[in-house]
């Protein structure tokens, strides 16, 4: 993979791992040996990939992109502690939406809080990990994965949300690399604006259903709320309209949104 364009970033530092376990826990070890802030850690292929709640993120050889970010606290001297998982969740998936939608027209659509769609199927997801000490936060790693090739597609009995490849939406291959430079130059430029207004309008804005009656159901299947998508609260969380007068705030948690009607599962 040719990375020249990123010289333009001004990313802290850049490392391609032709494979690699999971390019989350690389930037992990490299943070606490010193990476600095916006080190990149670019991985062709993952072995143990993984997104929320610890599930397997597929990442065959060639087909996907797979990279981490490292993201210092003192970066972000403005953003309260307690918004950060959420925003930093955000800017990842903003990042992907906005480089699929501005730079090749797509119509990607954010799923809150972390996954990309394509024509209501999953193209991308983000994994944000924090390391703590004490009551603040040192530095983030915003793991990103995008299914650029069919191949990248895992088989639908592994999947809990219908999947789609980038290259299958748009009709015609596309260079890894450039989509890489195009998430990461947004990714630098919104990240300077992640405690602002702006940002939570451009994340709201790109909602997928938003405005739209949806299912919130939880993982065990214990509990399912539906209502109305209205948008984001000032802390990112998801707002919802269950009733009339009745609107309820979803933080980040192992939740599953889905569309109004059938919620799709693996078989």
């Amino acid at each position: 993979m040719d990375f020249e364009a990123l010289d333009s970033l001004s990313l802290g530092a850049l490392r391609y791992l032709p494979q690699a376990g999971s390019t989350n826990d690389e930037v992990v070890q490299w943070a606490e040996q010193g990476a600095p802030d916006l080190a990149v850690v670019v991985a062709d292929e993952q072995t143990a990939g993984r997104g929320r709640a610890g599930r397997r993120w597929f990442t065959p050889p060639g087909a996907a992109l797979a990279v981490s970010v490292l993201l210092r606290a003192e970066a972000f001297p403005r953003l309260p502690q307690g918004d950060a998982l959420l925003r930093l969740s955000g800017l990842g998936a903003v990042s992907i939406c906005l480089a699929l939608r501005q730079a090749y027209g797509l119509p990607a659509q954010v799923k809150w809080p972390n996954d990309v769609l394509l024509d209501g199927r999953k193209a991308a997801g983000v994994l944000v990990e924090l390391s703590w000490r004490g009551d603040g936060w040192q530095y983030a790693v915003v793991g990103m994965g995008v299914n650029v090739r069919p191949e990248a597609v895992p088989p639908r009995r592994e999947v809990r949300f219908p999947a789609v490849a980038v290259e299958s939406v748009a009709g015609r291959p596309l260079r890894r690399t450039k989509l890489l430079y195009e998430i990461l130059s947004r990714l630098v430029a919104w990240r300077a604006r992640l405690h602002t207004s702006a940002f939570l309008h451009t994340w709201e804005e790109n909602l997928a259903w938003l405005g739209q009656k949806v299912r919130v159901q939880q993982e065990d299947g214990a509990t399912e709320t539906q209502g109305i998508l209205l948008g984001l609260a000032a802390d990112g969380a998801l707002r919802l309209q269950t009733s009339p007068g009745r609107v309820l705030r979803l933080h980040l948690g192992d939740v599953r949104l889905r569309p109004e009607g059938e919620i799709p599962t693996a078989p």
